[in-house]
């Protein structure tokens, strides 16, 4: 018999670079349902020598790249160990980590997340549930997005679940079936423009919205072709850096210009994704702080209840979800959907490193 309450560590780095995620969760099922509360959560930002390299890491060699996981997994089970030490955490069942993706290339049958090396359980010494993409592809799914299970079983009160990160991904119950893809590029493009303005990114939309809308560029970023594509389907860093940047450099936008065009293309894409334009639109990410993009999204959405959450769900969904998804690989239980990722079948995805010391 399973148990019923579980104690995790949550832990999520994303596209954006923000940093590392880490939530202390506490899990209960009652009833066949599950419930949840938060205990300490923190995002820890990357050094700029640890941002640097995982920015680049698209571009290095197989060995290099071995490298850099063998590294990257070192670092993290230390930050974790590092975060369990501090807040005292104590009895944990497993820590539930996501690791970094470098390369998604499911059209390839392939993705890597690094940090996810069966080392980080002694360094971290704690059982680890981890790497839930690989499975996936090999199942011939997208590996994402993985979260929805999550969205569903926790956030069943939405119509939608908005996810603003250095991508944005919806998901929604569609004809009984859960369905979830990504939508566009979001914060790996905006951050990147703000960053020729000198910071690291544009808070609240301020300078975003000083800019002017240019018509050709906002025109011609609709036309990609990975919107006219069906569900599932799923982004990576590839797709910013082989046709988002390069399409806006073609136009020359000043900064300004191309955080304004980019967040109007954002809200657009959004509100060309929700197959019905009303219910309740749950945000959570990074992105929910930008009032300027959320603005522009409630422009194309008027008959739609934007809702933001308090502030631990906005900024540790992700990594709560990642929890629960560990949780479900421990009680050997489904935890992707096929619905989502196109792969041949539900499954339980996810590596279990136990801890022996």
């Amino acid at each position: 018999m399973s148990k019923h309450t579980y104690h995790i560590l949550g832990v999520m780095s994303g596209t954006s670079l923000d940093g590392i995620d880490l939530a202390e969760v506490f899990f209960t099922f009652e009833n066949g349902r599950w419930t949840y509360a938060f205990g300490v959560s923190a995002t820890l930002p990357y050094s700029n020598n640890w941002h640097r390299r995982l920015q680049d890491a698209l571009h290095l060699a197989p060995l290099e790249l071995q490298q850099l996981n063998q590294e990257y997994t070192a670092y993290l089970g230390e930050v974790i160990a590092s975060f369990i030490q501090t807040h005292d955490l104590q009895a944990l069942d497993a820590v539930c980590s996501h690791g970094h993706t470098i390369l998604h290339q499911p059209q390839n049958g392939y993705t890597l997340q690094i940090g996810n090396l069966p080392e980080i359980a002694s360094y971290c010494q704690q059982t680890v549930v981890c790497d839930f993409r690989v499975q996936d592809v090999e199942r011939g799914g997208q590996g994402a997005p993985l979260v929805p299970i999550g969205d569903r079983m926790l956030f069943s009160e939405y119509t939608y679940c908005l996810n603003l990160g250095g991508f944005s991904n919806v998901s929604f119950e569609h004809h009984q079936r859960r369905i979830a893809f990504d939508i566009s590029p979001v914060n790996t493009v905006l951050n990147h423009y703000a960053a020729q303005l000198g910071m690291a990114y544009d808070a609240g939309g301020e300078r975003a919205a000083e800019g002017t809308l240019l018509p050709e560029l906002w025109k011609a970023l609709n036309e990609l072709e990975y919107y006219a594509q069906p569900f599932p389907k799923s982004l990576g860093v590839e797709f910013v850096r082989e046709k988002v940047l390069p399409l806006m450099h073609r136009y020359n936008p000043s900064p300004i210009d191309a955080l304004r065009t980019f967040t109007e293309h954002i809200a657009y894409q959004t509100a060309q994704a929700l197959p019905i334009a009303q219910g309740r639109l749950l945000i959570t990410g990074g992105g929910a702080y930008n009032h300027f993009l959320l603005q522009r999204m409630q422009a194309y959405l008027p008959e739609m209840t934007l809702i933001v959450p308090d502030n631990t769900t906005l900024e540790f969904k992700e990594a709560l979800i990642f929890g629960l998804l560990g949780v479900l690989r421990l009680r050997e239980e489904i935890n992707v959907l096929s619905s989502v990722t196109g792969a041949h079948e539900d499954h339980c995805s996810g590596k279990v490193y136990p801890w022996k010391g």
